[in-house]
């Protein structure tokens, strides 16, 4: 998006109203996340499943300290990497910013909470922890085959979190993830009060911001980063997912050389940025689209 381009959607937001800015990763949400703020005010509110960790800074691509001392920034590195942290705890955690009245710049690339957030989440129970350990347990393929067609067909079936949620779900409480969404009550933050804004990007250009990205974070020392959770990785835990993650840590056990761990990081961020790409023309089709670069 050109300056010009920027500085006039900028413009025309109204100056009270809720932003929600989506996209994939790399294309540049944050950055303007961060002129809105700094232009128009308002508090930036974290909708990325991997910033919320604290351990995570520089592998999730949080806001750097200082980027976070330009604006008031809210659900960024709260929540310890063993606590278990799901959609309905950020949809609630989003509740009290708006009680308290603050203007929110919700910004991030898991669609998830923006559909939460817009079109209501369905009050499901808590999953038992026998369930849970079963499913971290079982191949992807093997849960897939157990859904029902429904939730089946309204889910990334790509997505092992996802799928693993739908498993869940129809194990726990006997009916499938797509009729407790059905029956969903009023969403929190309804489309005709907020400003809501896709960020379409070229993939040749956003493959390559995605590997300098990458790079910038190795240089900044992500591998000291993966390396202090080494002791207590556990791969099951949603935390320990983090694109980068696996990776940076399978070269810390000697298990891949660190060009072959870059490697393989960047291709899952790329095959991670598709994913967001397809969720972003499926089911944001009536957001405001712009274009980067």
């Amino acid at each position: 998006m050109s300056k010009a381009a920027q500085d006039a959607l900028i413009g025309s937001i109204p100056p009270d109203q809720p932003v929600l800015i989506a996209g994939p990763t790399a294309s540049g949400k944050s950055a303007l996340a961060l002129q809105i703020a700094q232009t128009a005010g308002g508090v930036i509110v974290n909708a990325d499943a991997s910033q919320v960790y604290g351990c995570w800074r520089l592998i999730s691509a949080r806001p750097s300290p200082e980027e976070e001392a330009l604006a008031p920034h809210a659900l960024y590195g709260h929540i310890a990497d063993d606590t278990a942290y799901s959609t309905g705890h950020w949809l609630r955690e989003v509740r009290e910013i708006l009680r308290r009245g603050s203007r929110p710049i919700i910004v991030g690339g898991t669609g998830l909470y923006f559909k939460a957030l817009t079109e209501g989440l369905a009050d499901i129970p808590a999953i038992p922890p026998d369930i849970r350990k079963q499913a971290d347990e079982m191949p992807l393929e093997t849960m897939l085959s157990e859904l029902d067609a429904q939730t089946k067909d309204g889910i990334d079936t790509a997505n092992r979190a996802r799928v693993q949620r739908g498993y869940e779900v129809l194990k726990a409480t006997g009916k499938g993830l797509s009729q407790w969404q059905a029956d969903t009550g009023a969403p929190l933050l309804p489309p005709d009060r907020c400003t809501r804004i896709a960020l379409g990007v070229d993939r040749d250009w956003l493959n390559t911001r995605i590997a300098r990205r990458f790079d910038a974070m190795l240089d900044a020392g992500a591998l000291g980063e993966v390396a202090a959770v080494a002791a207590r990785y556990n791969p099951a835990l949603p935390a320990h997912k983090a694109i980068g993650v696996p990776e940076l840590m399978a070269h810390l056990r000697g298990e891949m050389s660190l060009d072959a761990a870059r490697d393989a990081a960047i291709i899952a961020t790329r095959q991670f940025a598709k994913r967001q790409r397809t969720w972003t023309r499926s089911k944001m089709a009536d957001w405001h689209l712009f274009t980067c670069p």
